[in-house]
């Protein structure tokens, strides 16, 4: 064999090695993504698209995140059910949006990731929330969560997540653009 066809040999020998080690990304990482993916196409499947909401803090900082929106009737109902990614696909959260004040309970049927939940008036200040348990599954009568007055936008995140957003008394959340 020539240098020339030894150097190319030991070159290819030392790529496929290489790849052969793999990314460097865990497969607790990569199922984790996979995750993630497989929920967001779901969610996008369903009809769900993604804008921006944006939270004034009691101390007047601003933050904005990209959340999935439910604002048709269909979209409400199916909400979070089967999602397990505690990202919530990409979306971080859910936005319910009523076109009116609105005094519907939210339940956790079918819902597979502990949720809390925080509900918006039409001027967008904050109106209460609460932390939703699982139903567990074949039940029929699972507990339900009102607000405490009626309400434009609720928001489901995973359980523990809103005081991390900067939601709670004293704060505002308006729907912005889709991102």
């Amino acid at each position: 064999m020539t240098r020339r066809a030894v150097a190319v040999v030991t070159m290819f020998a030392g790529l496929l090695i290489l790849a052969s080690c793999g990314s460097g990304v865990s497969s607790t990482t990569t199922s984790e993504q996979q995750s993630t993916a497989g929920a967001e196409a779901s969610l996008r499947a369903q009809g769900f698209t993604r804008v921006t909401l944006r939270i004034r803090h009691a101390d007047g900082n601003v933050e904005e995140h990209c959340v999935w929106l439910a604002d048709s009737e269909l979209e409400r109902q199916q909400g979070l059910s089967e999602i397990t990614d505690p990202l919530i696909a990409g979306g971080e959260a859910m936005v319910f949006s009523f076109d009116a004040d609105s005094d519907r309970t939210f339940w956790m049927k079918d819902t597979l990731l502990p949720l809390s939940i925080a509900w918006i008036d039409a001027a967008g200040a904050f109106v209460g929330a609460a932390d939703m348990g699982l139903c567990p599954a074949g039940t029929t009568n699972c507990p339900r969560f009102p607000a405490a007055r009626p309400y434009r936008l609720a928001i489901e995140i995973a359980q523990g997540r809103l005081q991390d957003w900067g939601i709670g008394p004293g704060s505002t959340a308006t729907l912005a653009e889709a991102c």
